[in-house]
């Protein structure tokens, strides 16, 4: 499933490719059909993200709710636009470019109301926070006040938490893994066991780490003198792509103390970290 940052950064390449501009809108597989109706010709004139949801706004026709889930596709192109198959959901398209949606959990033309309903049900989503110059959130826009009250009083494991898009909207598995990494965190510990500060330290990583994963539009978490460069190491070679510490590293040793790093089944998803640096 997509994380956050992949959300944000289709957000702004809908804009970039449609925005200001009516579209010509078709739902080839059929189970939009009538709301691609009602958008054909219309403009698209805004566009917004939060956690793991994508909304596309047409005015006073409503928003394109889309959440990708876990086998949903969008695709980009240049025109002309070759014929659709009939799997897309959407199709999106003007003179100069096309977007095809395939598979998603949701695509669903939505009210204001309801769109707000969404948001008033995610957490915070640090992709929506409003950086200083250091990339730590400033108070405006969303903070992780709103997730530490929740973290501060739960007796579930950090690592579910940080999965829990109620608590926290965007942040995914590889997030997860890297974050609880790079701060030294047990993923097992209760989240009622961490401290202000380690929260604290927490959230303004993932801003920083996800604001550049928008910017690169590729998960990167190792510090720079971790890189492949400095330390000497082959690059990582993933699917994924990215450079990471301990995601789909099982039984790997650890890059900083060498430690095996472990792999366990939480909160659905295969959870990574190692047991030297992360220890209870």
């Amino acid at each position: 499933m997509p994380e956050g940052h992949t959300i944000h950064r289709l957000a702004e390449d809908h804009l970039a490719r449609f925005g200001g501009r009516p579209v010509r809108a078709r739902s080839p597989q059929g189970k939009f059909s009538d709301s691609a109706a009602l958008l054909d010709g219309r403009v698209l004139d805004t566009v917004d993200a939060h956690g793991k949801h994508l909304f596309l706004g047409f005015g006073d026709t409503g928003w394109v709710h889309i959440h990708l889930g876990l086998f949903g596709k969008v695709g980009f192109g240049d025109a002309p636009a070759p014929p659709p198959t009939d799997t897309v959901r959407l199709r999106l398209a003007s003179d100069t470019a096309y977007m095809d949606l395939r598979g998603p959990t949701t695509c669903a033309l939505i009210t204001e109301p309801e769109k707000r309903a969404i948001h008033e049900r995610l957490g915070p989503d640090p992709l929506r926070a409003r950086p200083d110059g250091t990339g730590a959130p400033t108070g405006t826009g969303d903070d992780g006040e709103r997730a530490w009250a929740r973290i501060s009083r739960s007796r579930t494991t950090v690592a579910a938490l940080l999965m829990d898009q109620k608590v926290i909207a965007g942040v995914g598995n590889v997030y997860r893994a890297e974050v609880l990494f790079r701060h030294g965190i047990d993923p097992y510990r209760a989240g009622k066991d961490l401290t202000r500060s380690e929260w604290d330290a927490i959230w303004a990583d993932l801003v920083a780490l996800m604001r550049e994963g928008v910017r690169h539009n590729r998960i990167d978490t190792v510090r720079p003198e971790h890189t492949p460069e400095a330390m000497g190491r082959p690059p990582r070679v993933d699917d994924h792509g990215g450079e990471v510490y301990v995601y789909r590293r099982a039984r790997m040793p650890c890059l900083l103390c060498g430690t095996g790093i472990r792999t366990e089944t939480l909160a659905a998803r295969n959870l990574f970290w190692c047991p030297g640096c992360q220890a209870r």
